[in-house]
């Protein structure tokens, strides 16, 4: 898929049934592909983390999420389609997958705190009955267990993995460990396990509306994330700028 360059980060610039229409042509016809979301907190980290910032560019799909990597983009001279964020284009890619009615895609969840996948899983297959929700693991095993869940994952037949470890770990962890995997499509999730088993609430309306979900997390989670979110903003638009100027004294 073609991307647009915020500085040294490659972005798709797609609508979300634009996104949705590639990622299930992959799907059906079983094209290995890792699917990431860049918000600004992902820009941060991969300035500081070179082999981040390669395996992001490397990644299939990098999808935009989050009102600064919005804004982030008009300063590089385009602007985004829609927001698509995770917690909602997982759901819709389910939603469409309704139509698909060759077989039934075989969907893994990894990652959150012990029991957290398992509840996502029980409500996920209840939500979306045409897709099979064939096995889960939360994301606090020790190295020593990581060949027996990528076993595990392969032995369900997983055609759609969705790895929710936070950023950056979740990302890396499916860069280090694709070429051992079976399944089809990987999903660099976040908290969707979290919001999809009900352990975390996603913002009320109106904040989703103004695009500030990111200051109702904050609010509702202020030691952990007033720095990533306040001193994280502004480091981000440090960032730009930097990258901006970049690309500016590059063109002269």
């Amino acid at each position: 898929m073609e991307k647009t360059w915020m500085g040294n980060i490659g972005v798709n610039v797609l609508y979300t049934n634009e996104a949705i229409v590639e990622v299930i042509n992959k799907l059906k016809y079983k094209h290995k592909s890792n699917v990431f979301f860049l918000n600004d907190h992902c820009y941060n980290l991969a300035q500081k983390d070179k082999s981040y910032l390669n395996l992001l560019n490397d990644s299939d799909f990098l999808l935009n999420d989050g009102i600064g990597i919005e804004i982030g983009a008009k300063l590089f001279g385009f602007s985004f389609k829609e927001n698509l964020n995770g917690t909602d284009f997982i759901p819709a890619l389910f939603d469409r997958l309704k139509v698909e009615k060759d077989r039934k895609y075989n969907v893994y969840l990894l990652g959150a705190k012990p029991g957290v996948a398992k509840a996502a899983l029980d409500k996920l297959q209840q939500q979306f009955p045409h897709l099979k929700f064939v096995g889960e693991q939360h994301g606090y095993f020790d190295v020593d267990s990581n060949e027996a869940v990528i076993a595990d994952i392969n032995n369900k037949q997983t055609d759609i993995l969705l790895v929710g470890f936070g950023m950056p770990i979740q990302e890396k962890w499916i860069a280090d460990n694709r070429e051992k995997l079976t399944c089809t499509l990987t999903f660099a999730v976040g908290a969707f396990l979290d919001f999809s088993s009900g352990q975390a609430v996603r913002a009320p309306g109106i904040f989703r509306k103004l695009r500030l979900e990111w200051l109702y997390r904050m609010l509702k989670e202020p030691k952990r994330l007033w720095k990533r979110n306040l001193v994280g903003h502004l480091e981000f638009f440090y960032y730009v700028l930097k990258n901006r100027r970049k690309k500016l004294n590059a063109a002269d």
